[in-house]
């Protein structure tokens, strides 16, 4: 992981806009005492409306901007996932909804991949906040399936009801999370405040009170320990269970089980920013410029899927999922004596499986109501007992 200080320097107006950014942070600080949670700082930081880091308008994934998701690397993605997702349609189900699609990508793949099966859904829908990535994903998918473009719609918000298959790919790593720090004394909140130093933030920690107390108590914690708990993702998961009437929920992301993601030995947490394919730990570099994410408490998101009455159908490590899905004989409609087309094709799929790459830090979960298991993509190496 890197330092910020050896990364490359923003474009004039890049720097522009990350001005704008933190002039938009210190008003709303101004307003309000001084402090805020880093909870509020990362929302603004990513969300605010015309001026966050998904909300405005420069290139965020891919070779060309900060980072790059599965669906990017390869459409072997997207057609493995499409082979969980043509089980579950085939159980009575015409309706596919994505949350955070970002560039289309995964949408693109997942309707060629059920559209070649004989599997296309009746409805496609994309809940996408970001105008930018709405606008990228229209492009995209006009120009890969422009003949299913009438069966797909772009949402601002969750439906009131809704039954089929839900897909979140990196989303829940992308939300809001407050950070703690465990004292002597107890629980203490991370906050933000102005800072007249190299960055125009720093961290300022007062005690913890309400909802996050008592998630960050539970977690018993040594003295010094610093780490997230990401009540955001957990309301996320209520709400969209509660709109679940019948279906599958399955995301895909980095993370842990809490176990794992509370280790005694983790004790600065999962913080991670991303500038230009470059990871670094610094949440005040640039406000607006980058993306900030945490690891994924799977423990927290099965229990808050628990409490709207959904089953744990399936945990696996990323690779695991993928293989059950077919990825091997996926790979093979490309002949490996094609080798223009089959190595590249390789490489991305030993990225995507590899423990070292992608594989295991990545995991799949699912969760579902009025479905049986098992499900095809965990049919073998179902870790949910863990969670």
């Amino acid at each position: 992981m890197e330092t910020p200080d050896t990364l490359p320097p923003p474009l004039p107006e890049a720097f522009a806009h990350c001005a704008r950014v933190v002039e938009h942070v210190r008003r709303e600080l101004d307003a309000t005492g001084g402090w805020m949670s880093f909870a509020r700082y990362m929302e603004l930081a990513l969300y605010a409306p015309g001026l966050g880091y998904y909300s405005a308008g420069a290139r965020k994934l891919g070779a060309d901007g900060d980072f790059t998701t599965a669906p990017e690397l390869t459409p072997l993605y997207g057609h493995c996932i499409a082979q969980q997702a043509r089980q579950i349609l085939a159980l009575g189900f015409d309706e596919i909804l994505e949350v955070g699609a970002g560039s289309g990508a995964l949408a693109a793949e997942l309707l060629e991949e059920l559209d070649r099966l004989g599997a296309t859904p009746k409805s496609f829908l994309i809940l996408e906040l970001s105008a930018d990535l709405r606008a990228r994903s229209r492009d995209l998918l006009a120009a890969r399936v422009p003949h299913l473009m009438e069966r797909i719609a772009w949402l601002n918000v969750l439906p009131p009801a809704f039954a089929g298959l839900v897909i979140g790919n990196e989303v829940l790593d992308a939300m809001p999370v407050h950070v703690v720090r465990a004292t002597d004394q107890g629980i203490e909140e991370g906050g933000v405040v102005a800072s007249q130093g190299k960055r125009p933030f720093e961290w300022a920690f007062r005690p913890a009170s309400g909802e996050l107390r008592a998630a960050a108590a539970r977690l018993d914690l040594a003295p010094g320990y610093v780490t997230e708990v990401n009540l955001a993702a957990r309301a996320f998961v209520r709400s969209v269970g509660a709109m679940l009437e019948r279906g599958v929920l399955l995301f895909v992301d980095y993370g842990f089980p809490a176990r794992e993601f509370y280790h005694p030995q983790r004790t600065q947490g999962t913080l991670m920013c991303h500038y230009r394919h470059r990871a670094h730990s610094d949440p005040f570099y640039l406000p607006g410029l980058q993306d900030i994410t945490a690891h994924v408490d799977f423990s927290a998101i099965a229990a808050a899927a628990s409490e709207e009455g959904l089953d744990v159908l399936g945990y696996a490590s990323q690779e695991q999922f993928l293989v059950n899905c077919g990825i091997t004989d996926l790979m093979l409609r490309t002949p490996p004596e094609d080798a223009a087309r089959y190595l590249p094709q390789a490489a991305a799929a030993t990225k995507l499986l590899s423990p070292a790459e992608m594989g295991e830090l990545f995991k799949a979960v699912a969760f579902g109501r009025g479905v049986q298991d098992p499900l095809v993509g965990f049919g073998s190496g179902d870790r949910r007992h863990t969670l």
